[in-house]
């Protein structure tokens, strides 16, 4: 059978160099060297290399495709007004290293050292951006019902995970008779803005959303139509991003000043989605499909450079 485009590209072993030269090109295109963001590029890279070992390490698709860690490039490259921030990239990364870690404690209710330090990801997350710790009561919900590894020794593990920073943190500002700090961190978490408020959002950010929006549908969609395919493994972790997703969006809408740490956990959750979409199907309407993707991808990614 002849090889469409789109199985032609998702399943070779060039697409993923490729994208990366892409990326360091839209880096520098961004202001790489102008700004000096080299920390923040150290970050994007390491999280891009964490990309390439989740899909790895968890077989989220079943034949060889580098698509889970070239969407991510892809999709993060096209929401080139994120490069500067640190914090963001800082957060990025420890999400991504929190999805790692945690995943390999799968089926395991007495992994309280992996439940440890996938939490203790999230807890030095929450030090750049601390309502991420609103995920957390979900994070425990998808640990009981997706990953099947909770249990109350992982739910103590997971606790002190997110307190280990905090706890170093608290007696380094002791010390330093700053302790107000502390309290000036976490006050964000009982403070709300008007809901649906997208005036605060210009034009990239709001058409870099819905095309992240509807990317994250087509792979749910892909998901809900061919899950028997795949391992029950494979169908638990997707099932994980489809709802740190819906959280994510639900969480944009209802607080649209936190769009810049939020729209990075879309675009984490939504790769892996549409990649396993990308890479496993061969029909000639996905084939336009995966062809207007790419080119919608591209010329968002040349607007956001342009703005």
């Amino acid at each position: 059978m002849k090889k469409l485009l789109q199985n032609k590209i998702t399943g070779s072993r060039l697409t993923l160099p490729v994208t990366l030269c892409y990326a360091i090109g839209i880096w520098l295109l961004g202001g790489l060297i102008q700004e000096q963001w080299w920390i923040q590029f150290g970050c994007f890279m390491l999280t891009a290399y964490l990309m390439v070992q989740l899909n790895n390490t968890n077989a989220l698709i079943r034949i060889y495709s580098r698509m889970v860690s070239v969407s991510f490039l892809l999709l993060s490259c096209m929401a080139c007004f994120l490069f500067p921030s640190l914090s963001g990239n800082f957060t990025q990364l420890c999400i991504v290293a929190s999805y790692l870690i945690l995943f390999q404690s799968y089926h395991d209710k007495s992994g309280a050292g992996l439940t440890y330090y996938g939490f203790l990801c999230i807890g030095l997350a929450s030090l750049t951006f601390v309502h991420i710790l609103y995920f957390v009561p979900f994070l425990w919900i998808l640990m009981l019902t997706c990953l099947q590894s909770f249990s109350l020794r992982t739910f103590f593990a997971s606790l002190m995970g997110i307190i280990t920073p905090y706890w170093l943190g608290i007696c380094w500002l002791v010390y330093q008779d700053n302790f107000s700090l502390f309290v000036d961190h976490l006050t964000p978490l009982v403070e709300f803005q008007t809901p649906f408020d997208f005036n605060i959002l210009n034009n990239s950010q709001t058409i870099t959303f819905a095309f992240v929006i509807l990317l994250a549908l087509i792979g749910a969609i892909h998901y809900w139509r061919t899950y028997y395919l795949d391992k029950i493994r494979t169908r638990q972790l997707l099932i994980f991003f489809i709802w740190i997703d819906f959280l994510t969006v639900a969480f944009i809408c209802l607080q649209p000043q936190y769009y810049d740490p939020l729209i990075r956990i879309l675009i984490i959750n939504t790769a892996p989605l549409i990649g396993h979409f990308m890479a496993l199907t061969h029909t000639k309407i996905t084939n336009i499909a995966f062809c207007l993707i790419c080119i919608t991808t591209l010329l968002l990614t040349g607007y956001n450079l342009w703005m």
